[in-house]
């Protein structure tokens, strides 16, 4: 009689064991059908670039998103600066953009929704401060009471907050013009402003004019890094999209490498800049410039910014940068 037990109970724990395996296999496949399908339910990607996002330029002319996505509808849309992309991003009109370091803080800072995914880093001598040709100004400290035009939450702002700190002035000891590119560089040539905290491709098209001169750029201050943002809601729902936008976009960065006299013509065919304008930007740019994951330097990097603005009454309240970076983006 126990040996009959036994050889029952034997026989109920394989045949139980078995159908947990295949209970586990059969949610296995499930899950991979599952996430399969969502990628295939990606039909419309919303995506912002400046004509600072050279890897964007360059997957939107391959193609390279497309190729990733061939079911879906690619959106491309222009935007002057990063704090009208991260607008726009918080209402759901764009999926992933690239920005500055200042503008996801201002965005956080305003309760706005956003999630990093991904960061290079910024060449140093591609921001920087400039003056008129001829300018009474000489050193930092001759910036008190002068006016200085520059985009409000962008890099450029970040830039003349540690231009500020370093010469011991105050944004109460300055003028700040609060103008976009375009607008900033008018008021230059008209005489209307000082000085213009700027980035390229911009400084690069006023600094060949001939009519300028650099008073401070990037190079007297640590390393700053770009960002690509993205909508949290788009990242929830499409969880594998993310991985597939950055794949393209670092073929984009080896091509440009590998490519540069083409890429040169291809910047500037897409964004209008003149050759030398566009050659000037790509020979600042870093080689390679490839999106990696986040690390503890860049958020202790970008939590210092947000302190500094918020000592500085730049930013409404206090923020925790950490927030806003999922756990899945961060290389440790």
């Amino acid at each position: 009689m126990n040996t009959y037990k036994t050889i029952a109970i034997s026989g109920f724990t394989a045949l139980t064991l078995g159908l947990t395996a295949c209970q586990k296999t059969e949610q296995t496949n499930t899950e991979k059908s599952q996430a399969k399908t969502t990628e295939q339910a990606v039909d419309n990607i919303s995506i912002g670039f400046q004509k600072s996002s050279l890897n964007l330029l360059v997957a939107r002319e391959q193609k390279l998103i497309e190729k990733e996505f061939p079911t879906a509808k690619i959106e491309w849309r222009e935007f002057p600066a990063g704090p009208q992309m991260l607008e726009a991003l918080a209402v759901g009109a764009v999926d992933l953009g690239y920005v500055g370091n200042t503008p996801p803080i201002f965005a956080q800072a305003a309760d706005k929704d956003l999630s990093y995914a991904g960061y290079e880093v910024y060449p140093a001598h591609a921001l920087a401060v400039v003056l008129p040709k001829h300018s009474k100004i000489k050193s930092i400290e001759d910036l008190k009471g002068k006016r200085i035009a520059l985009q409000k939450g962008s890099s450029a702002h970040e830039l003349l907050a540690k231009v500020l700190q370093k010469a011991g002035l105050t944004w109460q000891d300055i003028q700040p013009i609060w103008l976009p590119p375009a607008d900033a560089r008018a008021a230059l040539d008209k005489g209307s402003i000082d000085a213009w905290s700027i980035w390229d491709p911009y400084l690069s098209a006023v600094q060949l004019t001939g009519k300028v001169d650099v008073l401070i750029d990037g190079n007297d201050f640590p390393k700053t890094y770009s960002y690509y943002i993205a909508n949290p809601k788009f990242t929830t729902a499409h969880p594998q999209a993310l991985d597939k936008i950055l794949k393209s976009l670092n073929q984009a960065d080896t091509w440009i490498v590998n490519n540069q006299s083409l890429a040169v013509d291809l910047y500037s065919s897409s964004t209008g800049l003149t050759k030398d304008v566009a050659k000037s930007a790509i020979d600042r740019r870093l080689k390679p410039s490839p999106i990696r994951a986040l690390s503890d330097e860049n958020i202790q990097s970008q939590q210092k910014i947000a302190d500094l603005f918020y000592a500085e009454k730049l930013i409404p309240k206090k923020i925790n940068i950490q927030d806003a970076i999922p756990h899945t983006v961060v290389h440790k």
